[in-house]
Parts: C-alpha cells; sequence; structure tokens
C-alpha cells in the first residue's frame, strides 16, 4: 500500500506575504481573512494603496509664502569672512550714550505754560518742548525792544546830529540787552520775531527747543509749576547707539584693545547684537575690584534698555579672516550632522550639510560652503522642524 504523500509546505515568499497583509489588516481594523482571503493558494496579495505606502522620502526642502517669512521674522545673509578672536565672557549693563543725550533745562526762574513732547515721543531738533513765563525774562525783553529802537534812531540820523559817543553808547547797550535774553534761554529766532512786532510779545513767555533729535526719555513736570534753573525738565537720548558696560578682571581687561569686536547677548533664543570696544576705564571697581570696558551698540531697533543686565563676549586677539555665522544657524540634522539652510530664492530653503570648526561669542565658524552663499540666519530652527514634520508624515504635509 503507497505511503501517502504530506501535502508541500508553502512558499516562504508566501508566508512573509501572508504576514503583511495580516499586519496591514490589524492597523486597518479588519479581520486577517477578509484582506488575505481563505485560500491559501492565493498568491498575489492586494496592492497597498498609497496611504499605507509610509516608505516616501521626506522632502529635500521648505518653501514659504512671502506672508509666513514675515511672521516668523526669517533673515538670510551672504556667507562672508570676518575676523574671530578668542572669547572673554563678561557681564555688562546697558547704558545711555551719554555722548548722544542731552537734558533740557530752564536758565532762569520760569513757570510753565503748556507742554509740547511727551515722554516717549521722537523729536526732532528744534522742535518746542515746553512753553515758560518768566517776570525777569520780560524786563529783559522790554529792555532789548527799547534798546534796539534806540539804536535805529541814532544809526539813522548818525552823520549829522549824534556823536560818537552817544551812537557807541547806544550800541553798547543794544548788545547788552540782546546777550541777557539770549542767556535767558531765547534763540535768535524768538529774538528776531520779537523784534519784528516792535515789543508787542514782551510778555516773558519764551519756548525751549530740542537741542538734538531722538526719544523723550524723562519729562518730570506738570503744567503751572514754577520751576527753577538748572531744573531738568526734558532728558533726550539718541536710542540708535547703546553703551554697553562690561565687568572683566584685570587679567581678562589685558587683553582687550579698543576696536576688538564685541557682541551682547540679549532677551532669549539666542540673540546676538554686535559692537565695539570704544574706551577701557583706567580704574578699578572698588567693591567688585574689576575693571569696566565700554561697548558701542548699534541697536536701530531698541532692543536694549538701560539698566538691562546682559551677557557681553569680547572677541580678542588676531586671528584670520574665517567664514562665521550666528551660532544658533547651525543646527543637527537627523543624522548627527551639522547643517545650515542655504536661501534657493525667495521661498526655498535647502539643508546644506556643513563643518563646524569652533564657536565664540555666539558665532559659528563653519567650512564646506563658499562665500557669497546666502544663509539663513534667523528661524532655522523653524526650518527644521518643518522639515522633520514632512519627514515623519506619511502623507507628506
Amino acid at each position: 500500500m503507497p505511503k501517502p504523500v504530506a501535502a508541500a509546505a508553502p512558499p516562504r515568499a508566501f508566508v512573509l506575504r501572508l504576514h503583511a497583509w495580516c499586519l496591514v489588516a490589524v492597523m486597518a481594523g479588519m479581520p486577517p481573512a477578509l484582506v488575505a482571503g481563505t485560500d491559501p493558494g492565493q498568491e498575489s496579495p492586494p496592492a497597498l494603496t498609497e496611504a499605507q505606502d509610509h516608505t516616501s522620502e521626506p522632502p529635500a526642502e521648505v518653501r514659504l509664502t512671502p506672508e509666513q517669512r514675515h511672521t516668523l521674522q526669517l533673515r538670510t545673509e551672504p556667507l562672508a569672512e570676518r575676523v574671530v578672536g578668542d572669547g572673554v565672557r563678561a557681564p555688562g549693563e546697558v547704558r545711555l550714550n551719554a555722548y548722544a543725550t542731552a537734558q533740557v533745562t530752564p536758565r532762569i526762574t520760569a513757570q510753565v505754560i503748556a507742554r509740547h513732547a511727551r515722554l516717549g515721543d521722537r523729536v526732532a531738533q528744534g522742535q518746542p518742548l515746553v512753553t515758560l513765563s518768566s517776570v525777569e525774562l520780560a524786563e529783559a525783553q522790554g529792555d532789548l525792544v527799547v534798546a534796539e529802537l534806540e539804536w535805529g534812531r541814532l544809526d539813522r540820523i548818525r552823520d549829522k546830529f549824534v556823536s560818537d559817543r552817544e551812537y557807541l553808547g547806544a550800541s553798547v547797550a543794544r548788545q547788552k540787552a540782546r546777550s541777557r535774553v539770549l542767556s535767558f534761554g531765547m534763540t535768535q529766532a524768538q529774538i528776531a520775531a520779537l523784534l519784528a512786532n516792535a515789543g508787542e510779545r514782551a510778555d516773558g513767555t519764551f519756548e525751549l527747543l530740542a537741542p538734538q533729535a531722538g526719544t523723550v526719555i524723562q519729562d518730570d513736570f506738570v503744567q503751572g509749576e514754577l520751576v527753577q534753573p538748572g531744573r531738568v525738565l526734558f532728558e533726550i537720548t539718541d536710542e540708535s547707539v547703546r553703551w554697553v558696560e562690561a565687568q572683566l578682571p584685570p587679567g581678562d581687561a589685558r587683553r582687550v584693545a579698543v576696536g576688538d569686536q564685541a557682541r551682547v547677548a540679549y532677551g532669549e533664543g539666542g540673540a546676538w547684537l554686535e559692537g565695539r570696544v570704544t574706551q577701557i576705564h583706567h580704574r578699578l571697581a572698588e567693591t567688585t575690584r574689576t575693571q569696566a570696558v565700554r561697548i558701542e551698540v548699534p541697536d536701530p531697533g531698541h532692543r536694549l534698555h538701560p539698566g538691562v543686565f546682559v551677557d557681553v563676549v569680547v572677541l580678542v586677539g588676531a586671528a584670520e579672516p574665517v567664514l562665521a555665522i550666528p551660532e544658533a544657524a547651525v543646527l543637527r540634522s537627523p543624522d548627527g550632522d551639522w547643517q545650515v539652510f542655504v536661501a534657493e530664492g525667495d521661498d526655498a530653503f535647502k539643508p546644506v550639510e556643513v563643518e563646524l570648526v569652533r564657536t565664540a561669542g555666539g558665532l559659528a565658524v563653519i567650512e564646506s560652503l563658499a562665500p557669497g552663499t546666502r544663509v539663513v540666519t534667523q528661524g532655522a530652527f523653524f526650518l527644521q522642524s518643518e522639515l522633520a514634520k514632512a519627514g515623519f508624515d506619511p502623507h507628506n504635509h
């Protein structure tokens, strides 16, 4: 009697495919039999739909609309060489730029009649700030009008009936009266307007004008107040350039020279402002025994405010020019390499691997890119997040 022949085992490829069908069925919430079928001889599995295909490649770039770039404050700059020395780190404090600050004070006792500027206003040079009234100035204005009229009368008849002594006395009296009102705070233009009206405005009122353009940062007075000479009514400063006073140990201060590049960290997120060392103090602070280094920082965006403490890095020592960008612009790629985002046109940004040489003062020295390449210096972290999100999304959204 012939021996029964055992059924042949299904091919290994079919078993692997069957396992795959079952896995798809479980993920889709369907019974495996409905997907794989009950016929064990079935060789061709159903094709995976596009939604089930998880092997799509992540995008090679990120595209943003102009509105998105504006909202994110995305910033790009051409890669350029710069000198990056060793970093000397120290705490610092933002100060007013005293060379770009002016105080407005009356020179005589006067009463405040009207205010023309307020705290925080941007004012132009020569703009009226406040109107004052003074009894003493009214007398001086009257004396000036009389002296001017007398000198004019004698000047018209000088060649006929006026002696040199009399004319000289009138001229000196005129000059003294004019100098007096000038010393009280009137300007040449205000004097001309007074004399043009033949003394009709000799009422002791006058305006204090802005000595420079800038922002009003102090206006501590009220209307109707009687103010004394030297009382600061307004303080105006040019906020486009700030001072930062960094406190360094004497040993570090000896390494610093006027003209050295400096960087100031402010706020959160690794934001830096560029500056230059302009002065090195010659005295040590009595309490901390540190030496102050003054740094001038252009700040057209008004991001630094007096009294705020900041971190300062002064780049010292001679060095060769290198390619450097803000440290926050260099990120780790998914495979662990360093990368930056390179702008391709106005709306596309592509990750490119670079070699990170070193960091100093918030700057990263890199290689592998050509000078002039436009790289993202602000907003790179968002681009990397968008790239990662697109890579993990099976629908590539």
